[in-house]
């Protein structure tokens, strides 16, 4: 259907083949990639894509120990296929003998399709991404203001405020947050959601304590 998102997601890595495996069989981490990619709201509002290599290590388990974005774009793509290599520890099929210290590279590729990303150019996607970049500075200067709220000074909230509405940071767009989360839970992965959760009340709300309670102790 027209305007519809679809996602692909392509994997290739530098392991030594044969040693180690995804443990549902041959395609099995792009078919994981596939079901549980939640594809970023900024990059895809901005058509922003391309490729995200993550580094990773295995331990004698199968377990991610050790993961980095050794090649980003400098969107929360980034974040997202970071999580997503996280996401997969313990889903790894590893031989006895395998050399934990090896670092796996795992380029995760996103690609939007149908949704009017045709028309975009290149310069309009880099101008996105330094936006990206610029307003990533502000969230964490709110982050930074709302973790050490006791040491604040009087009326600086009144900025802090400002500064969220200029970054379009609201209810509504907290509640997204929220939403993506508890996606997040569902696929078992508690400590995304509780980076959200997280996120949400050091943005200054309450929208999410119950959340943390139940979740992130």
């Amino acid at each position: 259907m027209k305007n519809l998102l679809t996602l692909f997601l392509l994997f290739c890595c530098s392991l030594a083949m044969g040693q180690v495996q995804f443990k549902s069989g041959k395609g099995g981490f792009v078919n994981f990639l596939r079901e549980n990619t939640i594809y970023p709201q900024f990059s895809k509002d901005n058509c922003i894509q391309g490729t995200v290599n993550v580094s990773f290590k295995l331990n004698a388990q199968g377990k991610v120990y050790f993961s980095k974005v050794s090649k980003g774009i400098l969107s929360d793509l980034d974040e997202e296929a970071l999580r997503l290599v996280r996401l997969s520890s313990g889903k790894w099929q590893v031989p006895a003998g395998y050399d934990t210290t090896v670092s796996i590279v795992a380029p995760v590729n996103f690609v939007l399709s149908g949704y009017n990303c045709e028309g975009k150019s290149s310069e309009a996607i880099q101008e996105a991404i330094r936006t990206y970049l610029a307003e990533e500075g502000l969230t964490n200067s709110v982050i930074n203001f709302y973790k050490n709220i006791d040491q604040a000074k009087p009326g600086q909230e009144v900025q802090i405020i400002a500064i969220k509405n200029q970054l379009g940071i609201d209810d509504e767009y907290l509640g997204d947050r929220i939403k993506m989360a508890l996606k997040k839970i569902k696929q078992g992965d508690k400590q995304g959601a509780c980076e959200d959760f997280l996120f949400v009340k050091y943005m200054g709300s309450k929208m999410a304590d119950d959340y943390l309670a139940k979740y992130c102790k």
